[in-house]
């Protein structure tokens, strides 16, 4: 029993080795847009916003004005879609950008039924771009980017056109920022930069902006895209009934072998509280799932990788002490600090202090057990939802 907990060990240990010293270094956080890069274009080309937006009222407020008001020399249209809200997120949407002088920039647009075979976000994003696409005839110039966003971001004044000067600086079809989230309630600073860092470590932000790399993913929050590469991916109904459809987006963009751009940022934040264990739950058992592409296989293997990468070497240690054995509590010590010292930069970007890596084990379990109960929800014919829709996903 010692030696196969000794030989666990080994290999958890030689897994934090390599995530350590490979996979991208995607533990560094170092993927992070300059804001103060001076970088001016002679012309900035017109820009249209989307934002699906459901009973969003409550945060209108403060995402919107955000985007009303930035700082862009081209010109800028946001798109509002009323994803058919109960709390008149269209009314008051129009009434803030008519306050702050703005209204001209923002349209609404009142959403459709929801049709069958697809998702509600992806169904208002979409109607947001068949406005965009019907325009032809408008006077205005027809936008050369397209910002993707949600109604419960908000963004720093510079937001656009920091992005399109990437964009064009470096040639890009894609470019997205993954926004800051809210970490002030005690689950949030346990569970929400882990959250972000898992996400790195399932797609490395190196990796993604390598061209040359297969990797590929897109935070939803702040997209920035070409019109002509989403046009060459099929538009939004290329999307249709993804619940990963950033990711997805993503992916579909560098299949075309155009080239994306994946980074940090502490400019734009999200306005979203998850100050309780059973919204950061929720928020992750909706599409953990659908992440594994609804395979019991899959689910199992990852159960399973996360017993072995994240909670060897504490149980490992605990055994050591028990039991008497010096050498596996020092490997067991060592793999858990390892583990300390990938997460250390993740929290460091979040303002948390670095001994709370060591608490990586406990939240990796809760993460495994939110997996597992979003294939529970799959399997009792409960998919992903958004806003209050729920539907069935996979088969």
């Amino acid at each position: 029993m010692v030696t196969f907990v000794f030989v666990i060990t080994v290999i958890s240990c030689l897994i934090w080795c390599f995530l350590l010293g490979g996979w991208g270094n995607f533990w560094r956080c170092d993927q992070v847009l300059n804001f103060d890069q001076p970088s001016p274009l002679k012309d900035y080309p017109p820009v249209a916003a989307i934002i699906p937006a459901r009973d969003e009222a409550s945060v209108l407020g403060q995402s919107l004005p955000s985007l009303l008001q930035q700082h862009y020399p081209g010109p800028l249209r946001i798109i509002l879609v009323d994803d058919q809200s109960s709390d008149n997120t269209g009314t008051v949407a129009q009434r803030i950008a008519t306050d702050l002088g703005h209204g001209d920039r923002l349209e609404v647009v009142s959403g459709q039924p929801l049709p069958p075979g697809w998702s509600g976000k992806l169904w208002a994003v979409e109607q947001g771009w068949q406005t965009v696409q019907s325009d032809k005839q408008s006077p205005e110039p027809r936008p050369e980017y397209i910002f993707l966003t949600d109604a419960d971001i908000a963004h720093g004044p510079q937001t656009i056109k920091t992005l399109v000067e990437k964009a064009q600086r470096e040639n890009l079809a894609l470019v997205s920022l993954m926004v800051l989230l809210r970490c002030e309630s005690i689950w949030e600073k346990l569970l929400i930069p882990a959250f972000i860092f898992f996400f790195q470590k399932l797609y490395p932000f190196p990796l993604v902006n390598n061209p040359h790399h297969k990797t590929a993913a897109a935070a939803g929050g702040c997209i920035l895209i070409q019109r002509s590469s989403l046009q060459t991916i099929g538009g939004i109904q290329a999307l249709k009934e993804a619940l990963i459809d950033d990711c997805t987006l993503a992916q579909k963009v560098k299949t075309q072998k155009l080239p994306i751009w994946l980074g940090l940022t502490k400019e734009n934040w999200s306005l979203r509280p998850y100050d309780r264990l059973a919204t950061i739950w929720q928020m992750v058992s909706r599409t953990a799932y659908t992440q594994l592409d609804y395979n019991p296989l899959l689910l199992l293997g990852t159960l399973l990788g996360m017993a072995l990468v994240y909670l060897t070497a504490p149980i490992a240690l605990m055994l050591a002490i028990i039991w008497g054995d010096l050498p596996l509590a020092l490997l067991g010590s060592f793999t858990w600090v390892l583990m300390a010292i990938a997460y250390g930069p993740t929290l460091k970007f979040y303002g948390r202090s670095r001994l709370w890596g060591l608490t990586l084990p406990l939240i990796a379990l809760l993460y495994s057990l939110m997996t597992l109960d979003s294939a529970w929800q799959h399997w009792r014919g409960r998919g992903g939802g958004w806003k209050g829709r729920v539907y069935p996903q996979g088969s």
